[in-house]
């Protein structure tokens, strides 16, 4: 299953890694909560949608902001075929999959005619748990 070397997995390394995994999740979610406070502290202080900052003994608290603008797509459509502007639009074709695995299904077409169309990836994940309470 994996490669044979010098290292090996200890119960000691399954433990720390529990254990640090629950420290992550806990760090997580206080720092969450303080990010929570500053926005609003922020938010009463300079409204919703500005930069600050704050100094306090030695540490400088900063809010960016970003603007993202997006047209609406249906909306931006509508107004630029009504303008007789459709060299603003663009015609995406892409594959419906839902269509495709039912035709595969229904026997519409061969996976033999789609050989070298799909691409498979792979995203290991690391998971310890637990088997007694704690």
């Amino acid at each position: 299953m994996g490669k044979q070397n010098d290292s090996f997995i200890t119960d000691e390394m399954l433990v720390k890694y529990y254990e640090l995994n629950k420290k992550k999740k806990e760090i997580e979610l206080e720092m969450n909560e303080l990010k929570d406070t500053f926005h609003e502290y922020f938010n009463k202080l300079v409204g919703p949608n500005n930069k600050a900052e704050i100094t306090i003994k030695g540490y400088k608290l900063q809010r960016q902001v970003r603007k993202i603008e997006k047209y609406k797509e249906d909306e931006t459509v509508k107004r630029l075929e009504e303008l007789q502007m459709n060299d603003l639009l663009q015609v995406v074709k892409k594959p419906d999959e839902s269509k495709i695995k039912s035709a595969l299904q229904l026997g519409l077409i061969d996976e033999k005619n789609l050989e070298g169309c799909i691409v498979t990836s792979y995203s290991p994940a690391i998971s310890v748990k637990t088997l007694a309470p704690r």
